[in-house]
């Protein structure tokens, strides 16, 4: 699992930060969470093929989120294979996308289902066989919503323990890898001892929102949140008046959710450096990180 930056600014870019943009790749899906303007470019410079793109999950519906979907949608549509995205949204999803889609002319070549997501607590809108998503509304002056990626546990069968008690391959592995004992041969061989667990992996992206409940719960365990911090803690009157968190409320989310790390991004063009945000959500959390255009995580 692999997260790209490809834009850390709050609503306004500048010479060094894009708006908002990152990309989540994971086996042969690749999710994008909000598209700013200008992130099909920065996906050029990260080297992301625009076509891996399999999920676009919008926050909400303010430009500095959405205002880049339009020529990424008319960039696939000169692909040659069939491209499938679905895209995920609060209320009224489907209402702008329509606007989006009259606001110029072009000839839509790709299929796009729109998926509206309600959620007034965190739950789950999409699983498959590796990994579940969640949303929760946060508390912005529009629609909006945080997600988590939740990755399943996976389990392995020790070969080590099947070569030292003799257990051959067979259909009765695959009881085994989903966790259910067996008799191999009469005896009683348990999935605990033959299989290991590696625990799933979760991010969790939180955008404009004030600090609230909702927040801590979707977060909570992440091994990464990423984080809105628009402003430092001596701007809450700021940041409560637009409804933007500091990096004072992201830090305190961090420690009350219990994740592992925190990265903060979306900032204010006002600061010319993050220095100031960091030090200050340090004082709350310790393992906090500011993001910059084209920081990759691996996971």
């Amino acid at each position: 699992m692999q997260i790209i930056f490809l834009g850390t600014s709050g609503m306004v870019p500048t010479k060094e930060r894009n708006v908002a943009g990152v990309f989540l790749s994971y086996k042969d899906d690749g999710i994008l969470f909000d598209c700013g303007e200008g992130t099909q470019r920065q996906m050029n410079i990260a080297g992301i093929k625009r076509n891996a793109v399999t999920k676009i999950l919008i926050s909400h519906w303010h430009g500095d989120h959405v205002a880049g979907i339009i020529g990424l949608i008319q960039t696939l549509g000169n692909e040659k294979e069939e491209i499938n995205i679905e895209l995920y949204g609060p209320k009224d999803t489907k209402k702008y996308m329509d606007h989006i889609l009259q606001s110029c002319i072009f000839e839509l070549k790709i299929n796009i289902k729109i998926i509206e997501v309600e959620a007034e607590k965190p739950k789950k809108f999409f699983e498959n066989e590796y990994y579940i998503l969640e949303a929760a509304e946060m508390d912005h002056s529009v629609p909006c919503l945080g997600f988590s990626f939740i990755e399943k546990d996976r389990r392995n069968i020790d070969k080590a323990f099947l070569a030292k008690n003799g257990i051959s391959e067979g259909p009765h592995l695959k009881e085994l890898s989903a966790g259910n004992d067996i008799l191999f041969k009469g005896k009683k061989i348990l999935a605990k001892d033959a299989v290991n667990v590696a625990l799933g992996r979760k991010v969790t992206y939180v955008m404009d929102t004030l600090y609230c409940s909702n927040a801590i719960e979707l977060s909570n365990n992440a091994d990464l949140l990423i984080c809105e911090s628009v402003y430092s803690s001596n701007l809450q009157d700021k940041a409560e008046t637009y409804k933007h968190m500091t990096s004072k409320s992201a830090a305190m989310i961090a420690n009350q959710a219990g994740v592992k790390q925190l990265v903060l991004t979306h900032f204010s063009q006002r600061y010319k450096n993050t220095q100031e945000i960091e030090e200050d959500a340090r004082t709350y959390f310790d393992n906090v990180l500011c993001a910059v255009d084209f920081m990759k995580i691996d996971l």
